[in-house]
């Protein structure tokens, strides 16, 4: 077997691959010999069905198999061994004659492949890219101070109803007389909140209320949702769509939500005992905890920046025309060559970062170590877990949920991108000029709506 690489442009080219019959004979050969093994044909005891027939019925078929692997094979080598850097994956020639398996022996096929181009990246001082850090006001840490109070806040009992408590009772359904209605519907220990109620005139009704208290409304109107009326009255949602009319709800308990107050128990529920002793002090840590929430939004921000940038000026040459052919035949049934051709801007551009930052990793030896994708999965893990209010978790606990995450293949791949991502973020960062620029979190939230206002216009 011998392959060939013929340039067709300063990015693209053919590889000509030659196959012989001492390339797949004996492949072949085998695959046939355990064909006769298990063929099961009426006439012939298993194992014993003539070589020729079993050639006759599958010969053409497994020389094509063999052929497509070893083609397969030969072309993955072939870029490896020869450190061929190319874009997509090598295509068909479109004007290749057919093989001709029946007759033909020794067969060519050649296939287009398009050339990552080399690119100097040379990042200095002169380069300048805006890196925006959140101004930390007075409205931002009254927000997070605010958020503070409720998460240690607790639910009181109180004695009467206003128009925002929790409400603990019972649930029985009513016929059109107003009486309990016989195997009708009945709930026991149902929270409800009455600031949650969507009817103006039931959220009213029910204020003014002690425990011990019966409340009738419409549960429909109070509720209009599937959904909350199955899980309020712990019914099937098929049975839930056909609840209407009225309910009583006994009250048994008003429960009030207090916020914490700001004070020295709640400085030590969330930072530990005396690690924060005035307000001044809290408000301090309260900045260093909004400033580190925002790092991965601003570093993303600073990411897309760099990336217009060092784009526009190293503006690396891409065979577009390749490209196009190979994302309509990889895309067939999902996307239009119309629809490719509008978006093909957008994927341009992400690939010209992609051989830029490829570049920089070469250039630079940036390597990512295993433990790097180990602490990386636990990152996720812990971020996991304080969405539910876990938080602090033990480290070995961590690594354990870590280790089950770097099991899944795909997983495990996009962990590694995105710490080569985040060193290569690392890198710019050093290599550049920041030009900080303090900003609010409204200011920085505008900046997004004017970039996904550019987009909707360049779409259009």
């Amino acid at each position: 077997m011998n392959i060939v690489k013929e340039n067709t442009g300063d990015l693209t080219a053919i590889l000509k691959v030659n196959i012989s019959e001492k390339d797949y004979a004996e492949k072949v050969e085998n695959v046939l010999k355990d064909y006769r093994k298990k063929a099961r044909i009426d006439g012939f005891r298993p194992g014993k069905v003539p070589t020729g027939l079993i050639k006759k019925m599958y010969g053409k078929g497994i020389l094509v198999e063999e052929v497509n692997k070893l083609i397969s094979e030969s072309l993955t080598n072939y870029i490896r061994d020869e450190k061929l850097n190319i874009l997509g994956e090598p295509l068909p020639t479109e004007n290749q004659k057919p093989a001709d398996f029946d007759s033909e022996t020794e067969f060519e096929f050649s296939f287009d492949v398009a050339l990552a181009p080399e690119v100097e990246v040379k990042l200095s001082k002169r380069d300048k890219v805006p890196y925006y850090e959140i101004k930390v006001d007075e409205k931002l840490l009254e927000t997070h101070t605010d958020n503070y109070a409720r998460r240690f806040g607790e639910f009181k009992d109180v004695e009467e109803t206003t128009d925002n408590e929790m409400l603990t009772g019972n649930f029985v359904q009513l016929d059109a007389e107003g009486n309990a209605l016989e195997d009708g519907i009945k709930a026991e220990e149902v929270k409800i909140t009455i600031e949650y109620i969507k009817n103006e005139e039931i959220k009213k009704a029910f204020a003014g209320h002690k425990a011990g208290d019966t409340v009738k409304f419409d549960v429909r109107k109070a509720y209009p949702s599937d959904s909350e009326i199955a899980s309020m009255l712990r019914i099937d949602k098929e049975v839930a769509k056909n609840v209407t009319g009225d309910f009583n709800f006994e009250i048994k308990l008003v429960q009030r939500f207090d916020k914490a107050e700001v004070n020295q128990e709640l400085f030590d529920k969330a930072f530990g005992k005396d690690v924060v002793k005035t307000k001044e002090e809290f408000d301090a840590k309260l900045s260093e905890e909004i400033k580190s929430n925002f790092v991965r939004e601003t570093d993303y921000r600073f990411l897309i920046d760099a990336k217009k940038k060092f784009v526009d000026k190293f503006n690396p040459s891409l065979p577009s025309e390749f490209l196009k052919r190979w994302l309509t035949i990889v895309n067939e049934g999902k996307f239009t060559p119309e629809q490719i051709e509008e978006e093909f801007p957008k994927f341009e551009e992400d690939l010209k970062w992609q051989i830029i930052k490829d570049q920089i990793i070469r250039d630079n030896e940036i390597k990512v170590e295993e433990k790097d994708v180990l602490e990386a999965a636990k990152e996720v893990t812990a971020a996991q877990f304080a969405q539910y209010g876990l938080a602090n978790l033990p480290d070995e606990q961590l690594e354990q949920y870590a280790q089950e995450i770097l099991k899944k293949d795909n997983e495990r791949k996009n962990l590694y991108e995105k710490k080569f991502e985040d060193k290569v973020l690392e890198f710019i960062k050093e290599a550049i000029k920041l030009d900080s620029k303090e900003i609010t979190v409204e200011d920085f939230q505008k900046l997004w709506e004017a970039e996904q206002k550019k987009d909707e216009k360049k779409a259009k």
